[in-house]
């Protein structure tokens, strides 16, 4: 048996989604998104922190292209596939959604969490998908960085 294969099960796919786990049974579903690329303690506190405000967390994954399209021609340094493994074997994270988009729109779209979460350095009116979340009654959060902390930098230090 392969001992990775109940981490792997956490990588879904928006069909997965909306098949499976689209009725939440009063389940309260939370939202962020990034490219996660070189894991660090502020990920970690990131994540953790929006698994509090509910009770499933969702994590949109920008693919490879995305990333480089985001980031540069350099990134991503580890591989989608990777990155969503590593994702996956985090306790607080239930689910990870791949997309190739330039941002999460269309899949905070069909998600439609009750909690949309974000950095603290964006305001709700920067926040991609606000609007979605918030025309469906749910609410937009924010939560500061650990300072010291970013994939940036620590790519730099490398």
């Amino acid at each position: 048996m392969n001992p990775i294969k109940h981490i792997e099960n956490k990588i879904i796919t928006i069909e997965q989604w909306k098949k499976n786990i689209g009725e939440r049974n009063g389940l309260k579903v939370v939202f962020t998104n990034g490219c996660f690329d070189v894991l660090h303690r502020g990920h970690i506190e990131y994540l953790a922190k929006a698994k509090s405000m509910g009770d499933i967390l969702v994590v949109g994954l920008n693919t490879d292209a995305s990333v480089k399209r985001l980031k540069g021609e350099t990134r991503p340094i580890n591989d989608e596939q990777a990155r969503a493994l590593v994702l996956a074997a985090l306790e607080m994270v239930d689910f990870i959604i791949l997309f190739s988009e330039d941002t999460p729109y269309q899949l905070i779209s069909n998600v439609l969490p009750d909690i949309l979460v974000k950095g603290a350095d964006y305001t709700i009116d920067k926040i991609v998908g606000a609007d979605v979340v918030l025309d469906h009654g749910g609410e937009v959060k924010t939560i500061d960085f650990v300072d010291g902390y970013s994939s940036s930098s620590i790519i730099r230090k490398m």
